[in-house]
């Protein structure tokens, strides 16, 4: 169907041009003066016929390419987010209508290449320009309209604040802390308030991540799209996809720390890296580790603990072992008691936003002592 109607279109387009230019053609060829082609009733209707004649024959060769370039931009189209369609439009037709403004005043200008060209340059330009300012914009319009909504909560909130608080800030969810899959079990818990921000770049990190060859990576990659699939089907939060990216910037950890001051929202992460990135770019953070040692069970120095020395430490004659929950102790001079449960006493603790980490020493060499 779109082929016949591209077909129909060319004809059309043919016959109108032999209509109009044909005459032309007709008095600028001087052989043809004084006989029936050269009569002003006659040589229109000659040309549409010829121009639509031709089309039509050329058409055959153009339709095919026509049409896959007409089904390239229908598949560009559809695929791509509504918010870019709809500021790219905006901004292309303020280019436009800038341009129609301007070319008012050039059109009437004598000179034939300025009041005819010019005017097409101008309008191709602005509203390219027009174009990618509003397509790529578009996350600090929306921003705009987002502060100015909020603004406006704010000021009802404070001439009734009988309203209730403002709404919590939604939180973005990295590639890390989805794969890690605690966010699913503290949502359940409902410790996490507001919508949660699934942008699309991270969805597309993780199916990269999935499709790895290396078959950890790939474990890696499905237990995250798992983890997403809970939290759309059996937790209730409220999850929502951002299709929007930043051409600009390639990573993207990047790109999230932008898209949190663009949205205002919260980045959540078990990163070391990215939460520091965070801190240094004012952006607020939620680390997931930070609160699974604040959780923790309190050890404090002095304190004594069964515990089973299972490898070597790093420096000499240390000893490596574990609590339940995976934190890790490091005994002193406890080499010698690799494989055996004893008891330790608590000499420091040492906690960072990478986890927690304890020291202690065999209280056999404290009696010994």
């Amino acid at each position: 169907m779109l082929k016949r109607v591209v077909q129909l279109f060319i004809i059309i387009a043919g016959g109108t041009t032999g209509f109009l230019y044909f005459p032309m053609l007709i008095r600028l060829v001087a052989f043809t003066r004084g006989t029936w082609i050269d009569n002003p009733y006659v040589a229109p209707y000659l040309g549409l016929v010829l121009g639509a004649i031709i089309l039509y024959l050329l058409s055959f060769w153009l339709v095919d390419h026509i049409v896959r370039f007409i089904k390239f931009l229908e598949s560009k189209l559809l695929g791509a987010p509504l918010a870019d369609l709809l500021f790219g439009s905006l901004g292309l037709t303020l280019g436009l209508l800038v341009a129609y403004i301007i070319n008012q005043p050039i059109q009437d200008i004598q000179i034939i290449f300025i009041s005819q060209v010019v005017p097409i340059f101008i309008t191709g330009l602005l509203g390219y320009l027009g174009f990618q300012v509003g397509f790529k914009r578009r996350d600090e319009f929306l921003n705009i309209l987002t502060l100015a909504k909020r603004d406006k909560t704010d000021k009802s909130l404070q001439e009734d604040p009988s309203n209730g608080a403002s709404a919590p800030k939604p939180k973005l969810l990295d590639t890390s802390v989805i794969i890690d899959g605690r966010i699913a079990d503290i949502c359940q818990t409902q410790f996490i308030e507001g919508t949660i921000i699934i942008p699309q770049f991270v969805l597309a990190e993780l199916q990269h991540i999935a499709d790895s060859s290396d078959a950890l990576k790939r474990n890696r990659g499905r237990r995250g799209l798992d983890v997403l699939n809970r939290l759309q089907k059996d937790i209730p939060v409220d999850i929502e996809m951002y299709d929007g990216d930043f051409d600009d910037i390639q990573e993207v950890d990047s790109k999230l720390v932008k898209l949190a001051k663009v949205m205002n929202g919260i980045v959540v992460t078990n990163d070391f890296n990215l939460n520091k990135v965070c801190e240094f770019q004012n952006v607020p953070v939620l680390n997931i580790n930070d609160l699974a040692n604040a959780v923790k069970p309190v050890v404090l120095p002095g304190e004594q603990l069964m515990v089973q020395v299972i490898k070597d430490g790093k420096e000499h004659n240390q000893g490596v072992a574990y609590l339940d929950d995976g934190t890790m102790i490091v005994v002193e001079e406890g080499r010698d008691y690799i494989g055996e449960t004893i008891e330790v006493i608590i000499t420091s603790v040492l906690q960072t936003s990478a986890g927690r980490m304890i020291f202690a020493k065999p209280k056999a060499l404290e009696k010994a002592q």
